[in-house]
């Protein structure tokens, strides 16, 4: 199916209002190109390196900043050649690239060939500890570089001394070109290429990184101008950007809030320019549309919400309660109640805007059934607390409550909601295995492919894999999807991998996303990226 069209059958599927979907509220007016606009951001979780940077509040500001070999379509999701001039395989093993002339770093320096090979060569390079380092795992030469703590990050032992600090695969051919090997074939692989990870890095990042880090330095349509921690992070136009898509405006300011709720407030007063997530308060009633009058939007983007268990606290390794716990959520009545119907309760562990989908992977685990819930309760012998928790600045009190008294109701047992101050605080603690209770996951696809939801979040040991699940029989599924000569096959083996996730429950699907969105009166043509940002490339500020 094509992306544009699944898109399209999702929004249908919600049975909200989504007369706003793709409005961009524009008037067709250029705008002030020496405008200045803020839009909603989240303190990012690490320093600003593309290829430690996996969370959606530093992904933003990533994106702005860099530029990658290829780019995914505001609309459809789809990938097209950014950077890269052509990108050439016959047999989706030997990759060649060529880069377009004339692009350079902010700091003025020429984007070469080796600027992407130096980068994915550190990103890959386990004691550098990137966060994207398992996207380059199927490049030969990967096993090289990267090895793996024997004993998990709280264990004694430490992981042993990569054999190289380069994969064998990347060679760079002249200044505009490189050769990608991989290990074996993998179709989808050039689907990456517009992620954060495969971004190039300048050659001051290598010499002076701490500098880097104060003052990052990308390839993109915005230049770093400042940031001040839990406030804000201000980029400019980067006039010299020789992509396509070219902001409108100068200067662009992510401002960090408390809470979405503020951030909302901030809105509806116009103090915040662009609000890409309307919290549950605000959709309570249409009251978005009522307070951001014909400065509102709906659209659905490759976005999923579910519930997850660290399966490395033992209270949560009983398969039974999992799926006690997954019965006892009354999915539909959250999402029409607490989402006025914005929400698709979800079927599986894919969107269906995403190519690959499966409709009913779950099966009826995913549908709510006290009676069947307080059978796996008692198979499973849990009697105590059970527990969520996510970050307190994201709007989700509201879902995460109700979700909590339906378990309650359905299983007899005591359910608690501990919110986490900030989305950083709840990844430092997620990515140090410091988490208790069952935790929020969601996930917005980096790339258009079911392979981005199963080998990233439940392949054993993948960079997303924040639970600790493994299962051997999936792993080797994985590995065949991976090898598969075209995409088509691939996906079916992929299919075929999501199935064994009903049989463990890892994490419990809640529901496909749709975005809710507003705008401040001095903004025009706002409109939802398909990876639920501000398109950069269309907004425009009031002359």
């Amino acid at each position: 199916m094509p992306l544009a069209l699944a898109l399209t059958i999702a929004g249908c599927a919600g049975g909200g209002d989504d007369s706003n979907s793709g409005n961009t509220g524009g008037t067709g007016d250029a705008g002030d190109p020496n405008g200045k606009l803020s839009a909603f951001g989240t303190e990012p979780e690490n320093p600003l390196i593309p290829g430690n940077t996996t969370e959606s509040g530093g992904s933003k500001v990533i994106r702005a900043l860099w530029t990658g070999l290829t780019e995914y379509d505001a609309v459809t999701g789809e990938s097209k050649n950014a950077h890269a001039e052509k990108i050439e395989t016959k047999d989706s093993k030997v990759f060649t690239v060529k880069l377009k002339s004339g692009w350079k770093f902010h700091d003025g320096t020429d984007v070469k060939a080796k600027n992407y090979v130096d980068a994915w060569n550190y990103t890959a390079y386990s004691p550098n500890g990137q966060q994207g380092a398992s996207f380059f795992e199927q490049v030969d030469g990967y096993a090289d570089v990267h090895t793996s703590d024997p004993d998990g990050a709280s264990g004694p032992q430490t992981a042993p001394e990569p054999a190289s600090k380069t994969m064998k695969g990347l060679k760079v051919i002249d200044d505009s070109t490189f050769e990608i090997t991989l290990a074996a074939s993998f179709s989808v692989f050039p689907l990456k290429f517009g992620y954060n990870p495969f971004y190039p890095l300048p050659d001051s990042f290598f010499t002076d990184q701490k500098a880097f880090e104060a003052k990052p330095i990308g390839n993109g349509p915005f230049k770093f101008v400042s940031r001040t921690p839990n406030a804000d992070i201000t980029l400019t136009r980067y006039d010299d950007y020789k992509g396509e898509g070219k902001p409108k405006f100068k200067d662009l300011v992510f401002k960090i809030f408390e809470t979405n709720e503020a951030a909302y407030t901030a809105t509806v007063a116009g103090e915040l320019d662009f609000l890409d997530t309307v919290p549950a308060s605000g959709i309570a009633g249409g009251k978005y549309k009522v307070d951001l009058k014909d400065r509102n939007g709906s659209t659905p983007y490759m976005g999923n919400q579910v519930l997850a268990f660290p399966l490395y606290q033992p209270q949560w390794q009983n398969v039974d309660l999992r799926k006690a716990i997954s019965l006892a959520i009354d999915r539909k009545s959250i999402t029409d109640k607490i989402f006025e119907g914005t929400r698709i309760p979800a079927d599986g562990w894919v969107n269906p805007a995403v190519p690959g989908y499966l409709k009913g992977q779950c099966g009826d685990l995913c549908t709510y059934n006290p009676e069947k819930a307080k059978e796996h309760l008692a198979k499973s012998g849990f009697k105590g607390t059970i527990e969520l928790t996510t970050n307190a600045d994201g709007g989700h009190k509201e879902w995460m409550t109700a979700t909590c008294n339906s378990i309650k109701n359905a299983l007899g047992l005591e359910c608690t909601y501990n919110p986490i101050p900030t989305f950083a605080e709840t990844r430092q603690k997620i990515n140090a295995k410091q988490v208790t209770g069952i935790y929020r996951a969601g996930w917005i696809a980096d790339y258009p492919s079911i392979e981005n939801f199963m080998n990233q979040l439940y392949r054993t040991g993948a960079s997303s894999n924040d639970g600790d699940y493994s299962n051997k029989k999936l792993d080797d599924i994985l590995v065949r999807a991976d090898a598969a000569p075209t995409v088509e096959e691939a996906n079916k083996l992929y299919q075929e991998g999501e199935r064994i996730l009903a049989e463990d429950m890892p994490a419990i699907p809640l529901w496909n996303q749709t975005a809710q969105y507003g705008w401040s009166e001095r903004i025009d043509n706002a409109r939802l990226s398909s990876l639920r940002e501000l398109d950069l490339t269309t907004v425009t500020v009031k002359k």
